[in-house]
């Protein structure tokens, strides 16, 4: 972990192909930016991979994570990781596709938009336009009016400047990633 109260704690890596997680640059870029919104904050970390991303909101003062991962080696990994940094409460694993995880999550009875919507789909091969459009189209849903979805991404991504009710409000490059914000827009 980058900060918090799991600071230091080195988060087990996926011993199988395909996988890839977050950098510890990339994810400390993204915490800096989204630093005031994170305590108390409810958050989604989708295409969770190790959980590395969600796990950090939680060390930052999350109030509540939720992990959907469709692999279920990785969901696998995302529970060894949180017992690693101690982490029993607050925190749901969602072992599905991110489009059914997303749906699930937002027909829930009493369903309250979540704070912070982290998605990180593979980019090993470059998501065309509309591949991304559907993954934010189904975040939509998921972010409260006030609320942040940050799209990690290939940096020579073609994006789409709105999409759903979320408009891009940034674009912040590190190395050959990089992450878009998106919020409600109007």
């Amino acid at each position: 972990m980058i900060a918090g109260r799991h600071k230091g704690r080195r988060l087990k890596s996926p011993s199988w192909e395909g996988l890839r997680p977050t950098s510890d640059k990339l994810r400390e870029t993204l915490f800096n930016v989204i630093a005031p919104r994170v305590a108390g904050a409810r958050v989604v970390d989708a295409f969770a991979g190790t959980g590395a991303v969600g796990i950090e909101a939680l060390s930052r003062g999350a109030r509540e994570a939720v992990f959907i991962e469709r692999d279920p080696r990785a969901s696998a990994l995302i529970e060894e990781n949180l017992a690693h940094c101690g982490i029993r409460e607050g925190y749901v694993i969602i072992r599905a596709p991110f489009g059914r995880g997303a749906r699930d999550l937002a027909a829930q009875p009493g369903f309250v938009p979540f704070d912070i919507v982290l998605l990180d789909p593979p980019y090993q091969q470059d998501l065309g336009a509309e591949a991304v459009a559907d993954v934010l189209t189904e975040a939509a849903p998921l972010v409260a009016a006030d609320g942040l979805v940050v799209l990690e991404h290939r940096r020579t991504a073609d994006l789409p400047a709105a999409v759903a009710r979320l408009a891009r409000s940034r674009t912040i490059v590190s190395g050959d990633s990089a992450l878009s914000l998106y919020a409600v827009a109007g």
